[in-house]
């Protein structure tokens, strides 16, 4: 006679009609559960909570990832609650066990010598006006730490409708952010010279009424975050960056190079325009990462052989 774990296999293989991959990955599943019960010497149909959770902080500790673990766990909780249907055990030892809390990865940042290669970068290949308007762009994301959706809300002047505005001689970008709540930001000399050349080519002569969006797209309309995201990949692979760049990532290098440089947080907060200061803490990891790669690379007793 197969095995509760066997027929449980073609449960899902025929009954089921899973795809072959995912049937593959919970016999995986399954025999990682048998090895971890036959070592227990406990039977399949014998596993308790407290069996389980031992067996979550072996794999934890084996470096697993609090996600990989969970995906583990769903296969585990399917496996039983077939067996409860079965009347094979009478709980399911996996209902309550949550895997470790994955850790939040770090967002993202360019080095401070990357942020200004893109931001320097010129193409004289290109048409004129996509890039003067690219550069300004590239410019309010990393000076600025601006979201995308934040720079395309922007409008070429304050007006009664306007979500957001530049506002060129006091060297200020008004815009509306996360919960609408509204901010200003100091927009800096390089990015005031980029938008200054924008400015003089952005209304190309067509036959659309004046859009009053500060960043359009030739056939007028106010440019999407969809396209911003496809021109400033284009532009960072252009610019030689090994790695395509998204208007995230300069928010990222922005909030990471001012920490880098004057330790503010609460100051980056209000630049960001964060309601709470433990979202602008992720960056102080950030700046660690940069101080302990300065360290390894100049200490002479960072790396002691």
């Amino acid at each position: 006679m197969a095995s509760p774990a066997e027929r449980y296999l073609e449960h899902v293989r025929v009954e089921k009609r899973l795809a072959q991959r995912t049937v593959a990955l919970y016999t995986l599943d399954l025999e990682k559960l048998a090895g971890f019960a036959a070592k227990a010497q406990v039977e399949l149909l014998e596993v308790q909570s407290s069996h389980i959770r031992r067996w979550v902080a072996q794999m934890h500790s084996a470096g697993r990832s609090g996600r990989g673990i969970a995906l583990i766990l769903s296969g585990w909780r399917g496996f039983y609650n077939w067996l409860g249907r079965q009347g094979l055990v009478t709980s399911n030892p996996v209902q309550d066990v949550r895997a470790p809390k994955a850790g939040k990865p770090l967002p993202k940042a360019l080095s401070v010598d990357q942020a200004v290669q893109l931001a320097n970068f010129r193409s004289e290949r290109a048409d004129p006006w996509l890039e003067a308007r690219d550069a300004a762009m590239v410019e309010l994301l990393y000076g600025s730490g601006l979201r995308v959706g934040e720079l395309t809300g922007l409008d070429a002047q304050a007006g009664a409708l306007a979500r957001g505005w530049i506002d060129l001689p006091a060297l200020e970008a008004h815009v509306l952010g996360k919960g609408s709540k509204r901010r200003t930001v100091p927009v800096g000399s390089k990015a005031q010279a980029a938008l200054q050349r924008w400015l003089l080519v952005r209304d190309p002569a067509a036959s659309y009424p004046a859009q009053a969006a500060l960043f359009i797209g030739r056939n007028g309309t106010r440019l999407t975050a969809q396209a911003i995201w496809q021109r400033l990949r284009q532009r960072s692979l252009q610019a030689g960056l090994a790695a395509p760049v998204h208007p995230h990532m300069l928010r990222h290098s922005f909030a990471s190079h001012l920490l880098q440089s004057s330790s503010d947080l609460r100051g980056v907060q209000e630049l960001l325009g964060h309601a709470s200061i433990t979202t602008t803490q992720v960056y102080t990891r950030l700046d660690f990462q940069h101080l302990a790669k300065a360290y390894d690379a100049a200490h002479p007793r960072a790396k002691i052989k």
